[in-house]
């Protein structure tokens, strides 16, 4: 750790302590503190890693009440500083209750400078060990899109093709579940384009009733319908020089696809009720999680207004097809909502993450951004478990979370899919697999697999 990091903070109102304490850690970078004020003004301004806090502050000295709020003042506003509490002599179930409140460790008087010079050195320890875990975090899972966190291959592959698309002006289709992020795809389009300065408009086509969706995407004139009381220019035409994003664009009825086809292939638009063709610059995108072919087939949608919006097309798989996403988004959202509750919570734990990695997710990102922030408002440690976050116990079937059991497992399902390929024969599934045959047979009796064989 570099010495600007080694600040440590001493929240204690004895001046005697105060000198001793300040000889003890005469190496490290010292802010002293004698109430919870003086300690929260301290913190703020130099956000020492480690707090070395007495639990009998004033004006409370002989009690722990203000020692246990200044306590948790300090983990709402820095919940990842390690906040070492000193407790009177026999005073362990406070000390305790402290620890249970987010403390990271405590010690006893009388001090013993030894010991304690130990303690808080381990406690900077874990805070750098913790930095940079974050920092390595933050970097693997970062996404080539500001806003979109993604580290399966399937969807950073999305990621990619939206960042090849956005400089151009083709006419994008987003195909995907109900909270796949369509939306923040879009803007994320958006954002990378040369229109970037200019308007974002989105409009949800199932939100909007059927006799009023037409008005509200081309706009009207004065006196075009009763209520029309003044002219007003339509969600296409606010959005010129920027993008219009086009969200469940399969609800959207057909006579007014028409109309649609009609912008797409002339660039004019015309309000109801007028006959002024007003020319728009704008990209569209378009979104929806219907199969756009399947309608076409039924005759809901028009093929040739299909083939106009799919210029490029990208498909966002759900989160169940997205290995690994759950966890890395749940973690985020965690943080996320952690900060905005005022909660001290930095973790889920083991039985948590098991049930993120098993659970279907039906409802995708949203209904995992939903499930996470109950369970931060549900937790009652620094952990969220699986009942906060209102999910089943996973069964032996859950996927595992050991990399060795991880191997393990995709090793046993190549052994038994190349041996369904070739009827069991071994010297195909070897040549197959790029191994010898007598390695082949140990990898089938290591996997029990000598029946299929």
């Amino acid at each position: 750790m570099s010495d600007e990091q080694k600040k440590l903070l001493i929240v204690e109102d004895d001046p005697g302590l105060q000198s001793q304490l300040k000889w003890c850690f005469e190496d490290y970078q010292l802010l002293m503190a004698e109430d919870r004020e003086s300690a929260i003004a301290e913190l703020r301004r130099h956000e020492p890693a480690v707090v070395l806090q007495d639990l009998g502050l004033p004006p409370d000295p002989e009690g722990v009440m203000e020692g246990m709020a200044t306590l948790q003042q300090i983990l709402a506003i820095a919940p990842h500083t390690k906040v070492i509490v000193v407790t009177g002599n026999a005073d362990k179930d406070n000390a305790v209750r402290a620890v249970g409140l987010g403390a990271y460790d405590f010690y006893q008087k009388p001090l013993d400078t030894d010991v304690l010079h130990l303690i808080v050195q381990r406690a900077f320890n874990m805070w750098a060990l913790e930095d940079q875990n974050r920092r390595l975090l933050n970097r693997s899972h970062s996404s080539p899109l500001e806003g979109i966190i993604a580290t399966s291959d399937t969807m950073l592959r999305v990621c990619r093709l939206v960042e090849k698309v956005a400089p151009t002006t083709a006419t994008t289709l987003l195909l995907g579940e109900s909270g796949t992020g369509k939306e923040l795809l879009a803007r994320a389009l958006h954002n990378l384009s040369p229109r970037a300065q200019k308007p974002f408009v989105a409009i949800n086509c199932a939100a909007i009733p059927e006799n009023l969706l037409e008005s509200e995407l081309f706009g009207y004139e004065k006196g075009a319908f009763t209520g029309a009381s003044r002219t007003t220019p339509g969600k296409i035409e606010y959005a010129d020089g920027g993008t219009l994003f086009l969200d469940e664009l399969g609800d959207m009825p057909l006579p007014l696809q028409a109309k649609l086809l009609r912008f797409l292939q002339e660039r004019v638009v015309e309000r109801v009720g007028g006959r002024k063709e007003i020319p728009v610059d704008v990209r569209v995108v378009c979104a929806t999680n219907q199969d756009l072919k399947n309608a076409i087939d039924d005759s809901r949608f028009r093929e040739d207004l299909y083939y106009r919006i799919s210029e490029v097309t990208a498909t966002i798989p759900p989160l169940r097809e997205r290995p690994g996403d759950a966890v890395v988004l749940a973690r985020a959202f965690l943080h996320e909502f952690a900060g905005q509750q005022g909660r001290v919570i930095n973790s889920f734990d083991q039985g948590a993450l098991h049930a993120i990695e098993a659970y279907e997710w039906p409802g995708n990102v949203r209904e995992l951004e939903n499930k996470v922030k109950a369970g931060v408002i549900m937790a009652e440690g620094k952990s969220v478990t699986t009942a906060d976050l209102g999910l089943d116990e996973p069964g032996t079937g859950q996927r595992p979370m050991n990399l060795r059991a991880i191997r393990q497992e995709a090793e046993r399902d190549a052994l038994k899919k190349v041996l369904a390929i070739t009827d069991g024969n071994i010297s195909k599934a070897a040549e197959m697999l790029g191994i010898t045959r007598p390695t082949f047979y140990d990898l089938v009796q290591k996997h029990n697999l000598s029946d299929n064989a």
